[in-house]
């Protein structure tokens, strides 16, 4: 994406929400963090309970739905902090704004943060807002993507400096779905792929307790089915644009593995809930 990564291991979005632990977190020896996911507008997210561990398999199951402070308290938490490294700024929709004018909610978030991040991820995949996946659909996809991309040339010749757009994707994706995201993605000439958001596939965790909750699946229950996606994705994007690899990496061979499947980067979440700090290192050291 043209930026200078300190190292290839990076934190993945959905642990500091508001950009409210930057600076702690920074500390830890990510080669970048991100941020979020923020919405226009403040929202609690769904009813509680809605956070479940599965220890037996390192799993989470969460269902959220992207409880935020909204952009303007994250982007002054974001400006006051002393974090000079890379910074992610993941956008979203506000779960009630309707789905054919969801680029509304994208534009006037990353009109917002544009001056503050390095790169801006676009979560259109996430299963706990209702109908969001649905902008991974072609027609749709086009559309968002080919509008953020005129807003992110506007935000360019406004600010003298050029910010990346990465589209995050999901792992529950079918090749013909990935050969249309791929397309787009070329299409319109966006700067990355974050490669996958959680799954809302049970099928190796449904005999457990909590298995069978709804919302979307995090941790090692979902480290192959990423691996797949990250090399389909590859295969289809014949090296034109970088994939961040992330879901179920719980050791530093696990990372590497995302980068032999085609990732030149790597993120991590719900592996450091069950192994730690040590797995940042671990994962640094493996990657190399």
């Amino acid at each position: 994406m043209g930026i200078p990564f300190q190292n290839p291991v990076g934190l993945a979005a959905g642990l500091d929400k508001n950009a409210s632990h930057i600076d702690a977190l920074g500390k830890l020896g990510f080669g970048f963090i991100e941020v979020g996911t923020i919405t226009p507008r403040p929202q609690p997210g769904n009813p509680r309970p809605r956070l479940f561990r599965l220890p037996e398999v390192q799993g989470i199951i969460n269902r959220f739905g992207f409880n935020n402070i909204g952009v303007d308290a994250a982007v002054e938490n974001i400006r006051l902090s002393k974090y000079k490294g890379v910074l992610g700024i993941n956008i979203g929709k506000n779960f009630d704004t309707p789905i054919e004018r969801a680029a509304e909610d994208y534009i006037l978030c990353m009109k917002k943060v544009y001056q503050y991040a390095n790169y801006i991820a676009v979560n259109i995949s996430s299963p706990n807002t209702k109908n969001l996946r649905d902008l991974q659909e072609t027609k749709a996809l086009n559309i968002l993507l080919g509008q953020l991309k005129q807003e992110q040339t506007r935000l360019n010749d406004y600010y003298g400096r050029y910010v990346p757009i990465a589209l995050k994707i999901s792992p529950d994706l079918t090749p013909k779905h990935l050969d249309a995201i791929s397309k787009s993605i070329i299409k319109n000439r966006i700067d990355g792929v974050i490669a996958t958001n959680t799954t809302v596939n049970r099928d190796s965790v449904s005999d457990l307790s909590n298995g069978k909750e709804s919302g979307g699946m995090s941790g090692k229950p979902l480290f192959n089915m990423s691996n797949s996606i990250i090399r389909e994705l590859y295969l289809r994007l014949q090296g034109e644009v970088p994939i961040i690899g992330v879901g179920g990496i719980s050791s530093g061979e696990d990372a590497a593995e995302k980068i032999n499947a085609g990732a030149e980067l790597v993120q991590m979440y719900s592996g450091l809930i069950y192994q730690g700090r040590k797995l940042i290192l671990d994962a640094c050291h493996s990657i190399g």
